[in-house]
């Protein structure tokens, strides 16, 4: 024999006193059709509906749109929450670029700067450079110049010693 789950009414006196419980579960090894006896409309079903919506009504306005309301606004507060993050986090990758930007627009302007600053560095060596490279030029030239002149003279004062020595070793040879 099969067990076979059943959904019957029981007209039991224990049963009918409790409003709440009019069905029950039955679970039987073997089914009886004597025992078990159709739905009835009589006036404890329409008792029960009537106990059941006004049961219903209640519930509703005390627990069902209070909670409801309650997760609504616990919804949209996450909602508007989860809004202000994702604006948040666009104004920070806004402001990071923007940032990034700026930063790459310093570092080209300071890049030229410090190029137009060796440049003119480098201009300035050069001139302080030719300066002295001409400077030089002009002492070597003057040296070049004092040197022939002395160069020059010490010549002249040794031809005339040249002319004095020979005049006085013919002297001395002849006279000798």
């Amino acid at each position: 024999m099969t067990r076979t789950l059943i959904w019957r009414i029981c007209r039991q006196p224990q049963v009918l006193d409790n409003l709440f419980a009019p069905v029950i579960i039955c679970l039987d090894s073997e089914f009886d059709e004597e025992k078990a006896e159709m739905l009835e409309l009589n006036a404890w079903f329409f008792v029960l509906l009537v106990n059941f919506l006004a049961l219903l009504y209640i519930l509703n306005i005390i627990l069902f749109k209070p909670l409801l309301t309650l997760f609504q606004k616990r919804d949209d507060s996450t909602r508007g929450a989860l809004a202000a993050a994702k604006e948040l986090s666009a104004r920070k990758e806004e402001g990071l670029s923007q940032m990034n930007r700026e930063l790459q627009a310093a570092r080209t302007k300071s890049k030229e700067l410090f190029e137009k600053i060796r440049n003119a560095a480098l201009d300035r060596q050069k001139e302080v450079l030719d300066a002295a490279n001409l400077q030089a030029s002009d002492l070597i030239e003057k040296a070049r110049q004092e040197l022939k002149a002395e160069a020059e003279k010490a010549r002249e004062r040794l031809r005339g010693d040249v002319e004095k020595f020979s005049d006085e070793i013919v002297r001395k040879l002849v006279g000798a």
